[in-house]
């Protein structure tokens, strides 16, 4: 049984999503959420899923290495990022290769990048009068939504769509195939990682 680590700063459906998917399974658990917002409702989420929760600022983020140490602590095997607005610090990426992933609700990679996120997003792509949006799911780097891409989804651009109805086809795209290509994911981690620390 493989654990699992979300990272998220918003309301947390996503997350939540993740959580309801893997309590079903037996190939993995999200054993841990952590948030850089103190009132996300994400962290509430958790809470009710009986799932440890850690809210943590600016500084332990990048610092002070206190995410690293919780991820070690609660034996982290694969990071998943849902709806996190910060770039990965360094130390966590070099702990975590190629097991830390993100999804993006745009298809990449066009309308990613610093500040492209939400709405922001949805109201590019139907300014520029595209005919399909989707999402990305992608592993993570230093730099915002430049990892490589594991999977894309696509849905249709209507004329009538607004960014309110775009994001609800963009949803559920998220809620269809996030879970399941982190399970994929997580099914071909060696055997050696179970640990969490990387280290045979």
């Amino acid at each position: 049984m493989r654990n699992i680590a979300l990272l998220a700063s918003g309301s947390g459906t996503n997350a939540e999503n993740v959580i309801t998917y893997f309590s079903n399974r037996n190939t993995a658990k999200v054993s841990l959420v952590l948030s850089n917002k103190r009132q996300a409702l994400v962290l509430k989420r958790a809470e009710a899923h009986n799932i440890r929760t850690v809210f943590f600022e600016r500084k332990e983020f990048y610092v002070t290495g206190k995410v690293l140490r919780y991820l070690a602590l609660y034996k982290i095997d694969f990071v998943v990022l849902a709806g996190f607005l910060w770039l990965v610090p360094e130390n966590i990426i070099e702990q975590y290769p190629g097991r830390i992933i993100n999804i993006h609700p745009a298809l990449l990679p066009r309308y990613g990048g610093k500040g492209m996120y939400g709405d922001a997003v949805h109201k590019a792509v139907i300014g520029n009068h595209d005919k399909e949006s989707g999402i990305s799911i992608h592993y993570v780097n230093k730099l915002y939504d430049n990892g490589d891409i594991i999977f894309q989804a696509h849905c249709k651009v209507d004329p009538s769509d607004t960014p309110a109805s775009l994001a609800e086809k963009v949803h559920a795209l998220e809620y269809l195939h996030y879970p399941k290509i982190i399970e994929d994911l997580v099914i071909k981690l060696p055997d050696f990682l179970i640990n969490g620390t990387g280290e045979a």
